[in-house]
């Protein structure tokens, strides 16, 4: 059986995940108390029930015990064989806010006590054992529902043909992304920011691409990350890693960043890793 636990905090779009994975056929249960985990999958794994992809969700409405006790539940799943996948949704405190405060949801765990604020943070805390656990973790701060449902989308469907590797790049002026597994800085690369006529354009512009193939530097930069994550990405899969986000950053996310994602992006999908390419300060 395969089952993906889906978490996060609230208002990080938990819902529309699971709703998602419920289009893709699998089983899905909110909430469940998370202790409840390895009886539910083996009454799902019953011969007469045919269920064999199972999506639950698991949040901070749920007994406080068990998820302090998440790291052991999760043991006890993976040791009956459940192949178990944790997807772990979560957001920007001030986007998390704005969202309750436009919707004007409840936070589930505010009260007289706690305000929106302090809930947020508290959840976070709540949350912790399960977020350090978790084979994909994606920040859709800058996420509408139809671009959320699309990524993770992209993410399951790649796991049924192996490995998923996303390749991510982004301008270091605006941060490094949290979700990213490996980060490479190219900030030192030939940069056709400086270069009048390629200035306005980006990595996937022809004039851009052929500026930076020329570049012996870039073409460096290329082969070493290339065999570094031809060398372990194996290793990482035969570790039962499902999920790789490879972030590249330039300064500003547009011409170096984007045209080395694009090539690796190319050369893993030719290696028959299942390839997504995202372009962070391109959307």
């Amino acid at each position: 059986m395969k089952m993906i636990i889906v978490s996060g905090r609230s208002g990080s779009g938990k819902t529309t995940c699971l709703h998602l994975l419920e289009d893709l056929e699998y089983y899905c249960v909110d909430n469940i108390p998370a202790s409840l985990l390895p009886a539910l999958a083996k009454r799902l794994s019953d011969e007469k029930l045919h269920l064999t992809r199972v999506a639950v969700s698991i949040d901070a409405r749920n007994i406080s015990d068990d998820l302090r006790k998440f790291p052991q539940i999760l043991e006890s799943l993976r040791a009956d064989g459940v192949d178990s996948q944790i997807i772990f949704l979560d957001a920007d405190d001030n986007i998390l806010i704005k969202r309750f405060s436009e919707t004007r949801r409840k936070h589930p765990l505010s009260n007289n006590q706690l305000g929106l604020l302090e809930a947020v943070a508290y959840e976070k805390e709540l949350l912790e054992p399960i977020a350090g656990l978790a084979d994909l973790s994606i920040n859709t701060s800058a996420f509408s529902i139809h671009q959320l449902r699309d990524i993770v989308k992209g993410r399951v469907a790649g796991t049924e043909k192996g490995m998923a590797l996303q390749f991510q790049s982004f301008g270091f002026k605006n941060g490094v992304p949290v979700d990213a597994d490996m980060v490479y800085d190219v900030r030192c690369l030939p940069n056709p920011h400086w270069i009048e006529k390629l200035r306005p354009l980006t990595g996937l512009d022809q004039p851009v691409v052929d500026y930076l193939e020329d570049q012996g530097e870039v073409q460096d930069m290329f082969n070493d990350i290339r065999n570094y994550l031809t060398r372990w990405l194996p290793t990482f899969q035969s570790n039962n890693r499902r999920y790789i986000t490879v972030s590249i950053g330039c300064t500003g996310g547009q011409h170096r960043s984007v045209f080395l994602c694009e090539k690796l992006g190319k050369h893993f999908q030719g290696c028959g890793y299942n390839v997504q390419v995202r372009h962070k300060e391109l959307v």
